[in-house]
Parts: structure tokens; C-alpha cells; sequence
């Protein structure tokens, strides 16, 4: 069943990347603010979700929907879309060549299919539970895992200015501990760069499901794992913010990872 899930998510992220990638030649305009003024939502946004429902509705009507711009629907299948239109949406505002449609498959819970496709250049990442990662369909497998203070973290922040100080915080704290740090702007395709050896790890407090559901798989099947820790932002900020701290690295060098933001404040004492 998973091969089949993957098979339809990667036919309609292509679909809606390429709309994606035609928007961005013919404009962008800010349609609404969600979190904060720099929170933002496109035109592009809902119409590749708006494509991306009806394409699944169609092919599959008893499946649940869950959507960052157009909220959830029920079914009665046991399998649930979850479904980022554009993630890096500031990317795509700014014409930044990191911007990706993100789709995932979850059967009774578990995600066992993802697709991320990068709209603007097209590469695609896929991903299906047992069957391993690929992009542009060569299998992906996680960089050999050097030592903590040679590892290149990936990250990512909140929109609203309270989070981003707590995480930015945090991150200055682990940053003389690692290699360097890099904030590109799309969590899932952070995740991807994690599986396909271009980082060695990814950490952020606050992503939402259809932010990381695609791109965690792709992480897990390339060899790698991601998790979901309990992060330290206030109770009150980690409301706005998102819930949980979102964590990817080479399995091998998982604990060591780990052990690392605990002592630099990522994880709730």
C-alpha cells in the first residue's frame, strides 16, 4: 500500500510544484499574514492546496486530509494526506531557490510515504516505509557520522519574535560546539538535506506536522532518524511556537547529537 501512497503523492507534488514554479514566473503578492507580519500566505499557497485536495479527493475520497492553509478533513479509510502547499513560503516571496511542495501518507498513524519536491528546480525526494529514500529516483543514504565539533546543523526559526529569541538563544549556545550552522528556510527540505548527506543534522523547536511528516521519512529510510523531542520553550511560547522540537541526524550519531542539545538548553530539564 505504501508504494501505491507514494506513487499518487509524487504525481500530484510534481503537479503542484510546477503551479508552484509558474506563480513565482508570474509574480507574488502577500495574500494574508497568519503568526506575525512576516508569517505570510500567497496566492500560490491555496491554489496549490486547493489543487492538491481535489487531486487526492479524487483518486482516493475516503481518505482524511490534513492541510496547512485549508485545514483537516475526516475520513474513514485509515489513511491521512498531510500536506504543505509551499513550505518556505518566505523563499518563494523573495524568488530564493528553496521552496518545496510536501506531501505525506499516514496509514493508522504512522507516515509511510512522503514526497518533497523542490518547485523551484524540480528535484524530488521520495520516500516510502521499507523501500528506501531517492532523489530524482538515485537512493539517498546519510552522510558517515564525523565527529560532534565537524558536524554542519541545519535550523530554522519561528515567525513570532519571543520564540525567536528563545531559539536563537539556544542555537548561539550550540553553535561553538558544531561545525556551523546553517538556517535555510525550509524545514522539509531540510530534512531531505539531512538524508541526502549535505548536512549531518537538523534541530527545531516549533515545525508542524506538514511541515516534517515528508521529509522525516525521507531522513528514516535513507538510513537516518528522526524524532520528536520535548523541547524548552515556555509552555506559553511552545503554544505559538508548535509542539515539539524536531531532531534528524546519521542514526550512529544520534545519542551524541542529542546529549548536545540537552546540555545547550534545546530540551526540556
Amino acid at each position: 500500500m505504501s508504494e501505491e501512497l507514494l506513487a499518487l503523492a509524487r504525481e500530484v507534488a510534481r503537479e503542484a510544484a510546477a503551479l508552484v514554479r509558474d506563480r513565482r514566473a508570474d509574480g507574488v503578492s502577500v495574500a494574508a499574514t497568519k503568526s506575525s507580519v512576516v508569517d505570510v500566505v500567497t496566492e500560490a499557497d491555496r491554489a496549490s492546496e486547493e489543487l492538491i485536495r481535489r487531486r487526492i479527493a479524487a483518486a482516493r475520497p475516503e481518505d482524511a486530509f490534513l492541510g496547512e492553509e485549508g485545514g483537516s478533513r475526516a475520513g474513514s479509510s485509515g489513511v491521512r494526506w498531510i500536506v504543505d502547499p509551499i513550505d518556505g513560503t518566505v523563499n518563494f516571496l523573495y524568488g530564493i531557490p528553496e521552496y518545496a511542495v510536501s506531501i505525506a501518507a499516514e496509514v493508522e498513524g504512522q507516515v509511510v510515504a512522503g514526497v518533497v519536491v523542490n518547485a523551484a528546480t524540480g528535484v524530488t525526494y521520495a520516500a516510502a516505509r521499507g523501500a528506501g529514500a531517492t532523489r530524482d529516483g538515485v537512493p539517498l543514504r546519510v552522510r558517515p557520522v564525523p565527529p560532534l565539533p565537524e558536524r554542519l546543523v541545519l535550523t530554522g526559526f519561528g515567525y513570532r519574535g519571543d520564540v525567536r529569541a528563545h531559539q536563537a538563544a539556544t542555537v548561539a549556545a550550540l553553535l561553538p560546539h558544531v561545525r556551523d550552522i546553517r538556517r535555510q528556510g525550509s524545514c522539509a527540505l531540510d530534512l531531505c538535506h539531512v538524508a541526502e548527506g549535505a548536512a549531518d543534522a537538523y534541530v527545531e523547536e516549533g515545525p508542524q506536522p506538514w511541515d516534517y511528516s515528508a521529509g522525516g521519512i525521507v531522513v528514516e529510510q535513507a538510513g537516518g532518524r528522526f524524532g520528536l523531542l520535548e523541547g524548552s520553550l515556555p509552555p506559553d511560547l511552545a503554544e505559538a511556537g508548535g509542539r515539539g522540537l524536531v531532531v534528524a541526524s546519521a542514526r550512529d550519531g544520534w545519542d551524541s547529537f542529542v546529549d548536545a542539545l540537552a546540555e545547550h538548553g534545546f530540551l526540556r530539564e
